[in-house]
């Protein structure tokens, strides 16, 4: 299920778990931050005030993303320290190879104050 940023809905999202991240106030515009989740890590950005999240690994090596890569804020974007992918977090694609496959993206809401994200 793509990203679409704050207020994503519909019907399916009913069927979706959201998870916590954190108060809107501690990830400002230009920040990310990586979630543990049971089944895999995912990068919450701010891509200047737009919220996006996408699994965190390369899909090339599996190489963390989030701690290690370079996050661009102002394209949108991540770089993979290994090898130099630079995923667009909007649709988790690669723009530039090594990597060739897209890796997961999440909606993101905004409850209250706090960054939620929906997992199916």
């Amino acid at each position: 299920m793509p990203t679409t940023g704050i207020g994503y809905s519909n019907a399916a999202s009913a069927l979706a778990s959201r998870i916590d991240i954190c108060p809107v106030s501690e990830l400002p515009p230009g920040d990310s931050r990586r979630v543990e989740t049971e089944d895999f890590d995912i990068g919450i950005f701010n891509c200047d005030g737009h919220l996006l999240a996408m699994e965190d690994r390369c899909s090339h090596d599996d190489s963390v993303l989030v701690e290690e890569g370079g996050f661009d804020a102002a394209a949108c974007t991540i770089e993979c320290p290994r090898h130099g992918s630079v995923f667009d977090l909007r649709t988790g694609r690669p723009i530039t190879l090594p990597a060739y496959e897209a890796v997961e993206t999440f909606p993101v809401l905004v409850e209250d104050g706090v960054i939620k994200i929906e997992l199916e």
